[in-house]
Protein backbone atom coordinates (compact mmCIF):
# COMPACT_ATOMS: atom_id res chain seq x y z
CA UNK A 1 0.00 0.00 0.00
CA UNK A 2 3.22 2.66 0.99
CA UNK A 3 4.75 1.57 -2.58
CA UNK A 4 1.71 1.92 -4.47
CA UNK A 5 0.74 4.93 -2.79
CA UNK A 6 4.91 6.78 -3.33
CA UNK A 7 4.62 5.68 -6.91
CA UNK A 8 1.29 7.84 -7.03
CA UNK A 9 3.10 10.78 -5.63
CA UNK A 10 5.55 10.22 -7.92
CA UNK A 11 3.14 10.30 -10.69
CA UNK A 12 1.02 13.31 -9.56
CA UNK A 13 4.34 15.24 -8.95
CA UNK A 14 5.63 14.20 -12.32
CA UNK A 15 2.24 15.91 -14.17
CA UNK A 16 2.81 18.95 -12.41
CA UNK A 17 6.19 19.18 -13.44
CA UNK A 18 5.65 18.38 -17.49
CA UNK A 19 2.61 21.32 -17.29
CA UNK A 20 4.91 24.00 -15.72
CA UNK A 21 7.03 23.06 -18.40
CA UNK A 22 4.92 24.28 -21.64
CA UNK A 23 5.98 28.17 -22.03
CA UNK A 24 3.19 30.74 -22.22
CA UNK A 25 3.09 32.99 -25.30
CA UNK A 26 2.92 35.77 -22.61
CA UNK A 27 6.12 35.58 -21.59
CA UNK A 28 7.21 37.65 -24.68
CA UNK A 29 4.50 39.91 -24.89
CA UNK A 30 6.81 42.70 -23.77
CA UNK A 31 9.85 43.42 -25.75
CA UNK A 32 12.39 44.07 -23.68
CA UNK A 33 15.74 46.43 -24.45
CA UNK A 34 18.68 45.24 -26.68
CA UNK A 35 21.39 45.13 -24.02
CA UNK A 36 20.46 45.66 -19.85
CA UNK A 37 23.21 46.01 -17.59
CA UNK A 38 22.38 44.13 -14.09
CA UNK A 39 24.62 46.16 -11.31
CA UNK A 40 24.52 45.17 -7.41
CA UNK A 41 24.40 47.54 -5.28
CA UNK A 42 25.07 50.58 -7.82
CA UNK A 43 25.83 54.02 -6.25
CA UNK A 44 23.30 57.05 -6.79
CA UNK A 45 25.50 58.70 -8.98
CA UNK A 46 26.35 55.69 -11.25
CA UNK A 47 25.88 56.26 -15.29
CA UNK A 48 26.64 54.23 -18.27
CA UNK A 49 26.43 55.37 -21.67
CA UNK A 50 27.29 54.40 -25.45
CA UNK A 51 28.38 57.31 -27.88
CA UNK A 52 27.09 60.00 -25.13
CA UNK A 53 23.65 58.14 -25.30
CA UNK A 54 22.64 57.58 -21.79
CA UNK A 55 20.98 54.62 -20.47
CA UNK A 56 17.91 54.58 -18.59
CA UNK A 57 18.21 53.42 -15.28
CA UNK A 58 15.73 50.85 -12.84
CA UNK A 59 16.09 50.01 -9.57
CA UNK A 60 14.56 46.60 -8.13
CA UNK A 61 16.16 45.80 -4.39
CA UNK A 62 19.36 45.96 -4.33
CA UNK A 63 20.26 45.35 -8.42
CA UNK A 64 20.03 48.57 -10.87
CA UNK A 65 19.33 47.54 -14.19
CA UNK A 66 20.66 50.26 -17.16
CA UNK A 67 19.30 49.84 -20.21
CA UNK A 68 19.61 50.59 -23.85
CA UNK A 69 16.79 50.52 -26.51
CA UNK A 70 17.26 48.66 -30.31
CA UNK A 71 16.56 51.74 -31.92
CA UNK A 72 19.75 53.66 -30.33
CA UNK A 73 22.67 52.04 -32.12
CA UNK A 74 24.18 52.53 -34.91
CA UNK A 75 27.30 50.86 -35.42
CA UNK A 76 28.35 47.11 -34.66
CA UNK A 77 30.62 47.26 -31.70
CA UNK A 78 30.02 49.31 -28.65
CA UNK A 79 31.72 50.96 -26.35
CA UNK A 80 30.22 51.31 -22.36
CA UNK A 81 31.57 54.47 -20.51
CA UNK A 82 30.99 54.11 -16.95
CA UNK A 83 31.27 57.29 -14.58
CA UNK A 84 31.17 56.58 -10.87
CA UNK A 85 31.45 60.55 -9.58
CA UNK A 86 34.59 61.70 -10.79
CA UNK A 87 35.84 58.53 -12.11
CA UNK A 88 35.40 57.51 -14.89
CA UNK A 89 36.47 54.25 -17.49
CA UNK A 90 35.93 51.87 -20.43
CA UNK A 91 34.73 48.66 -21.16
CA UNK A 92 34.38 46.72 -25.27
CA UNK A 93 31.49 44.63 -26.00
CA UNK A 94 33.30 42.31 -27.72
CA UNK A 95 30.58 39.44 -27.92
CA UNK A 96 27.69 40.82 -31.30
CA UNK A 97 24.32 41.68 -29.96
CA UNK A 98 21.12 39.23 -30.12
CA UNK A 99 18.28 40.37 -31.65
CA UNK A 100 16.73 40.76 -28.26
CA UNK A 101 18.23 39.78 -24.66
CA UNK A 102 21.54 41.28 -24.41
CA UNK A 103 21.99 40.87 -20.75
CA UNK A 104 25.61 41.67 -18.83
CA UNK A 105 26.69 41.90 -15.17
CA UNK A 106 28.97 44.96 -14.43
CA UNK A 107 31.25 44.13 -11.07
CA UNK A 108 31.59 47.54 -10.25
CA UNK A 109 34.66 47.00 -8.26
CA UNK A 110 36.58 44.76 -10.33
CA UNK A 111 35.27 46.94 -13.53
CA UNK A 112 34.78 43.09 -15.29
CA UNK A 113 31.30 43.14 -17.09
CA UNK A 114 30.37 39.32 -17.77
CA UNK A 115 27.60 38.00 -20.11
CA UNK A 116 24.75 36.96 -18.59
CA UNK A 117 23.13 36.95 -15.29
CA UNK A 118 25.58 35.22 -12.30
CA UNK A 119 24.27 31.34 -11.70
CA UNK A 120 24.76 32.64 -8.18
CA UNK A 121 22.03 35.22 -8.62
CA UNK A 122 19.77 33.60 -9.24
CA UNK A 123 20.05 30.59 -6.87
CA UNK A 124 19.64 33.54 -4.09
CA UNK A 125 16.69 35.07 -5.55
CA UNK A 126 15.26 31.61 -5.98
CA UNK A 127 15.95 30.36 -2.73
CA UNK A 128 14.83 33.63 -0.94
CA UNK A 129 11.43 33.08 -2.44
CA UNK A 130 11.06 29.36 -1.81
CA UNK A 131 12.24 30.21 1.62
CA UNK A 132 9.25 32.73 2.55
CA UNK A 133 7.01 30.54 1.24
CA UNK A 134 7.68 27.27 2.69
CA UNK A 135 7.23 29.47 6.16
CA UNK A 136 4.25 30.82 4.96
CA UNK A 137 2.99 27.80 4.15
CA UNK A 138 4.40 26.08 6.85
CA UNK A 139 2.59 28.47 9.52
CA UNK A 140 -0.69 28.23 8.14
CA UNK A 141 -0.01 23.79 7.66
CA UNK A 142 1.00 24.51 11.85
CA UNK A 143 -2.24 26.84 12.78
CA UNK A 144 -4.26 23.93 11.16
CA UNK A 145 -3.30 21.98 13.79
CA UNK A 146 -0.86 19.19 11.69
CA UNK A 147 1.40 17.97 14.09
CA UNK A 148 2.22 14.38 13.07
CA UNK A 149 5.55 13.42 11.54
CA UNK A 150 4.54 11.81 8.25
CA UNK A 151 2.01 14.57 7.43
CA UNK A 152 5.21 17.63 7.43
CA UNK A 153 7.05 14.84 5.48
CA UNK A 154 4.54 14.92 2.62
CA UNK A 155 4.22 18.74 3.10
CA UNK A 156 7.74 19.63 2.96
CA UNK A 157 8.31 16.96 -0.19
CA UNK A 158 5.22 18.47 -1.99
CA UNK A 159 6.04 22.24 -1.49
CA UNK A 160 9.50 22.36 -2.05
CA UNK A 161 8.74 20.31 -5.22
CA UNK A 162 5.92 22.28 -6.36
CA UNK A 163 7.66 25.85 -5.10
CA UNK A 164 11.00 24.68 -6.24
CA UNK A 165 9.48 23.64 -9.89
CA UNK A 166 7.55 27.11 -10.18
CA UNK A 167 10.70 29.42 -9.19
CA UNK A 168 12.89 27.91 -11.47
CA UNK A 169 10.37 27.94 -14.18
CA UNK A 170 9.43 31.44 -13.78
CA UNK A 171 13.32 31.97 -13.20
CA UNK A 172 13.96 30.41 -16.92
CA UNK A 173 10.83 31.83 -18.79
CA UNK A 174 11.35 35.53 -17.77
CA UNK A 175 15.25 35.55 -18.72
CA UNK A 176 15.53 39.42 -18.88
CA UNK A 177 15.28 41.29 -15.87
CA UNK A 178 13.23 44.03 -17.33
CA UNK A 179 10.42 41.41 -17.61
CA UNK A 180 6.97 43.18 -16.95
CA UNK A 181 5.72 42.40 -13.46
CA UNK A 182 2.34 42.04 -14.54
CA UNK A 183 3.11 39.36 -17.23
CA UNK A 184 4.80 37.49 -14.49
CA UNK A 185 2.12 37.33 -12.06
CA UNK A 186 -0.58 36.49 -14.78
CA UNK A 187 1.78 33.46 -15.78
CA UNK A 188 2.58 32.71 -11.64
CA UNK A 189 -1.36 32.55 -11.45
CA UNK A 190 -1.73 30.09 -14.04
CA UNK A 191 0.93 27.78 -12.64
CA UNK A 192 -0.92 28.31 -9.06
CA UNK A 193 -3.71 26.66 -10.38
CA UNK A 194 -1.58 23.71 -11.36
CA UNK A 195 -0.33 23.82 -7.67
CA UNK A 196 -3.68 24.16 -5.87
CA UNK A 197 -4.74 21.01 -7.73
CA UNK A 198 -1.55 18.78 -7.36
CA UNK A 199 -1.51 19.69 -3.69
CA UNK A 200 -5.44 19.03 -2.97
CA UNK A 201 -5.00 15.61 -4.90
CA UNK A 202 -1.91 15.08 -3.07
CA UNK A 203 -2.41 16.27 0.50
CA UNK A 204 -5.94 14.47 0.63
CA UNK A 205 -4.82 11.35 -0.73
CA UNK A 206 -2.06 11.31 1.45
CA UNK A 207 -2.22 13.07 5.02
CA UNK A 208 -4.63 11.38 7.37
CA UNK A 209 -3.81 13.23 10.60
CA UNK A 210 -7.46 15.18 10.40
CA UNK A 211 -10.66 15.27 8.48
CA UNK A 212 -10.52 15.93 4.33
CA UNK A 213 -12.58 18.87 4.85
CA UNK A 214 -9.92 20.54 7.07
CA UNK A 215 -7.07 19.37 4.85
CA UNK A 216 -8.81 20.84 1.92
CA UNK A 217 -9.65 24.13 3.99
CA UNK A 218 -5.59 24.00 4.54
CA UNK A 219 -4.98 23.81 0.93
CA UNK A 220 -7.14 26.66 -0.18
CA UNK A 221 -5.98 29.34 2.32
CA UNK A 222 -2.27 28.30 1.72
CA UNK A 223 -2.55 28.96 -1.67
CA UNK A 224 -4.16 31.95 -1.45
CA UNK A 225 -1.64 33.17 0.58
CA UNK A 226 1.13 31.57 -1.28
CA UNK A 227 -0.17 33.53 -4.36
CA UNK A 228 -0.50 36.57 -2.38
CA UNK A 229 3.44 36.74 -1.10
CA UNK A 230 4.16 35.34 -4.54
CA UNK A 231 2.90 38.18 -6.62
CA UNK A 232 4.68 40.73 -3.66
CA UNK A 233 7.98 39.43 -3.76
CA UNK A 234 7.98 39.42 -7.71
CA UNK A 235 7.35 43.15 -7.23
CA UNK A 236 10.27 43.91 -4.88
CA UNK A 237 12.73 41.43 -5.67
CA UNK A 238 14.49 40.70 -9.27
CA UNK A 239 13.46 38.19 -11.49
Amino acid sequence: MIKRNSSLLCIILLILTTFTGANICLANAAEPPSIIIIVPNAPQDLEISIDNMQASRTEKAFESYFSFYSYSFQAVEYTLTVTDGSDVFEIELDSPLKEYNNIYTLDLDKRVLSEGESPSRDILLITIRIALTLLLEALVFFLFGYRQKISWIIFLTVNLVTQGVLFIWLNSLYTSPLSGDFYIILTMIFAEILIFIVEMTVFLIFIKEHRRLRTAGYVVVANLLSLILGGYLITVLPI
